[in-house]
This record gives C-alpha cells, sequence and structure tokens, in this order.
C-alpha cells in the first residue's frame, strides 16, 4: 500500500542519515579535526564602551585559543584581514583554531553614523570592552593578531588581562604616546590632507604609496566607499590621542615585577613600512625571551596583504613554538627538515633569515629550558625567535649565526 511505501521510504532514509553521521564520527576520531568548525556568527556585542561588530568562525573549544584580530584605521575585518585567512595556506591553521573577528565601533561595512552624543572610546576602553567579547562567545583564552591601532589594542588588552591572552602577533605596533611634534603635524595634516589622504600615509610608506598604484588605489576606494567617514575620523583622533604602553624589558638581576608583557609575542613589519621603526622600539622594550622580531623584506605597510604567505609561515611557527603542536600538527615537517635541526644551547637572541627566492626558511629558534611541572604554561614548551627576514646567503647566515637551529620548509 502507498502507507508502506511511504514508511519503508522514510526508514531507508533515516537509516541513511545514521550512516552518514556515523561515518563523519569515526573521520573526526582518527583525524582529530573538528570538521563542524563551518559554523559563522555575525554579532553586534554590547560592551561597557558601546557596540563592538564581532564575526566569529568555527566552535570554541576548552583545550585551545582562539585566534582574536583587530583592524587598523580605515579598515574593517574584511580589508585588513581577508587576503590573509583567505589564503589556502591559512586554512591549516583555522580549521583547528575558531577565529574572532572584532570591529571597532561603527569601522563595519555599511554602519551609520554614530549619534552625536556618543563619545567615541579611547585605545584603554577598546581593550577593555575585549573581556565582553570574550565572555559572550564563551572564549577562554585567545592568540592574538592586530594591526596598527589593533596591534596597540590587544597589546593594552593583554597587559591588562594576561589571563586571557596565550600569544601575540602583532603587526605595526607603535607602543609610543604622539610627542608634541607628531600632535603639531597632524593638525597640519587635517587641515591639508583628506581624511582617505591621511589614512593612506598612515598605512603604507612614501615608496608603496608612488610605486604600487593598484594597491593604493584599492584602498583609497575602499576608505571613501565603504567606510563610514565621520566614524573613521573619531577612530583616527582616539589613536592619535593614544598613551604609551609603559612596557618594560625585565634585566636579569632587576625587577622581577616590571610591567611587560607575559605572553609569547610575534612583532612584524615590512621593511618599507611607515611603522619600521617604532616596532623596532617597541622589540627594544619587551622581555627577549619571549618576543619575536620578524622584518620582512621587500614589503610594505601591510605584510598580511603584501605577502601573506610569508606571515602565515611565521604565524606557524610562532603557534607551533607556543606548544600546541602537542595536540595538533598544523602542517607536516619533512625527515630532511628534521635532519637539519641543530639544537642551540647558549642563551640570547637568535636570528634566521629567509631565502624568498628558493621559498626556503632558516628559523633559528631558542628553547627556553623550562623545569617540568603541572602548570599550564609550563606543560607548552615554548620556541622563542628573533628573526629578521633578509635575502641573505646561506653562507653569510652561517657565517654570523653559530650553533644555531636551522629548519628548512
Amino acid at each position: 500500500s502507498d502507507e508502506f511505501t511511504d514508511i519503508t521510504r522514510t526508514w531507508f532514509i533515516y537509516a541513511y542519515a545514521y550512516e552518514i553521521i556515523h561515518y563523519l564520527k569515526s573521520i573526526i576520531r582518527k583525524t582529530g579535526y573538528d570538521w563542524i568548525c563551518v559554523f559563522v556568527q555575525e554579532e553586534h556585542v554590547e560592551t561597557q564602551y558601546g557596540t563592538v561588530h564581532c564575526i566569529l568562525t568555527g566552535t570554541a573549544r576548552e583545550n585551545r585559543p582562539a585566534i582574536l584580530t583587530f583592524h587598523d584605521v580605515g579598515l574593517n575585518h574584511k580589508s585588513c584581514f581577508e587576503t590573509l585567512f583567505n589564503h589556502e595556506d591559512m586554512q591549516e591553521i583555522i580549521r583547528h583554531l575558531p577565529v574572532c573577528h572584532v570591529e571597532a565601533p561603527g569601522q563595519h561595512e555599511g554602519a551609520k553614523t554614530l549619534p552625536t552624543e556618543y563619545a567615541y572610546p579611547s585605545m584603554d576602553q577598546l581593550s577593555e570592552a575585549l573581556p565582553a567579547v570574550l565572555k559572550h562567545f564563551r572564549l577562554r583564552s585567545v592568540i592574538g593578531l592586530g594591526v596598527g591601532a589593533g596591534a596597540y589594542i590587544l597589546a593594552k588588552f593583554a597587559l591588562n588581562h594576561p589571563d586571557m591572552v596565550d600569544g601575540l602577533a602583532l603587526i605595526n605596533i607603535n607602543p609610543n604616546a604622539e610627542g608634541l611634534m607628531d600632535t603639531v603635524a597632524n593638525k597640519l595634516t587635517e587641515w591639508t590632507h583628506t581624511l582617505p589622504d591621511t589614512i593612506i600615509t598612515h598605512l603604507f610608506g612614501k615608496d608603496e604609496i608612488q610605486t604600487n598604484h593598484d594597491l593604493i588605489a584599492t584602498y583609497r576606494h575602499h576608505i571613501t566607499a565603504t567606510m563610514n567617514q565621520s566614524n573613521v575620523s573619531q577612530f583616527l583622533h582616539s589613536y592619535n590621542h593614544r598613551s604609551a604602553l609603559e612596557v618594560e624589558r625585565p634585566v636579569p638581576g632587576g625587577n622581577i615585577n616590571v610591567r611587560t608583557l607575559k605572553c609569547s609575542t610575534l612583532l612584524l613589519v615590512g621593511d618599507s613600512s611607515p611603522a619600521v621603526e617604532a616596532v623596532v622600539d617597541c622589540n627594544s622594550k619587551l622581555n627577549p625571551n619571549k618576543t619575536t622580531l620578524l622584518k620582512m623584506a621587500d614589503c610594505g605597510g601591510l605584510p598580511q596583504v603584501d605577502q601573506p604567505a610569508k606571515v602565515i609561515e611565521a604565524l606557524k611557527y610562532f603557534i607551533q613554538g607556543m606548544g600546541y603542536c602537542n595536540s595538533f600538527l598544523l602542517f607536516p615537517v619533512s625527515s630532511a627538515s628534521m635532519t637539519r635541526l641543530r639544537s642551540r644551547t647558549t642563551s640570547g637572541s637568535s636570528i634566521s633569515s629567509f631565502d624568498g627566492s628558493r621559498s626556503r626558511a632558516h628559523t633559528n629558534e631558542l628553547q627556553r629550558g623550562r623545569a617540568h611541572s603541572h602548570t599550564s604554561e609550563e606543560k607548552h614548551g615554548r620556541l622563542h625567535t628573533e628573526v629578521s627576514m633578509k635575502n641573505t646567503s646561506n653562507s653569510n647566515a652561517d657565517q654570523s649565526i653559530s650553533k644555531s637551529t636551522e629548519v628548512a620548509c
């Protein structure tokens, strides 16, 4: 009968669905991959300093941090990070770690002009809005990825909430407050330049502006066509009136309670970026045992846009160095590469060079000896590196770096 046929068809559908679910579960158990991490939440999160637009991709897991991004002035999560996160190499990371993009108030696409009575939050206040974001999405801890103003905000967040931050990857960070001359220069710029011109000179160096016309035109169009000019101006004003991070490099035998970043930190900057001096200065103020400086050769103001593959490679080493490779392998390391691994036992910073023409990375890692304990931090055998990505020959690198760790990929 028709009724019996319908019942039989329904039974077969359920049985088939059960087999599919059972098969997917077996794949997850065997590979350790969370295949359900395609879930995307886009929400406006209320904080004590206003509403921030957030996009969460993936599912939070207790034993792994999320990647928390924050953009620079004149950008949003798309224009700042889309090239990086859409790169095929980045998929090896984001299929293991959820990603939460945070956009400052009024900086998302299609944002309405903020009310005149709204007092735009300072950089400190924006950093204090982040705990509410973590609580909203139930994120236990994060690895921060910020650019420019976003890098400053994440650094301030890590200083005030070290228990919530496992690591930081900071691009173009400026740890200093603006001096009197900077303030005067900014006032003159406001009178003589349009807002898009001001943002462009903040993001890119002079050489890049004069030579890379297509890239500059793309970002100028983004700033004028997709961003709310009034809101961007307020965000820029807030960044220009930031306070200094007030971090201090720990000195052996000195005060052990100095204010500094407690987590592993990766500093990135392109060699033609307007932020080079500021990033180098920031590196000089941080703990050398926990800080990596990566200066990228032939790279402009936005390394994650200009050279995303190299940035991703650095992020992979950075995350593995934090110890998370113990729970999952981000990318395969060949036995040939492992045989070229030479341990370095002496103390101090280590330097490496990348030969971009042959796609070979020579990464020198300093592994800090730690006593085995049951604390979570000491379980992560973290590697810390100071890197200069300049195209030097292998012979020069070997002469200048003795007893270093060399990994060729």
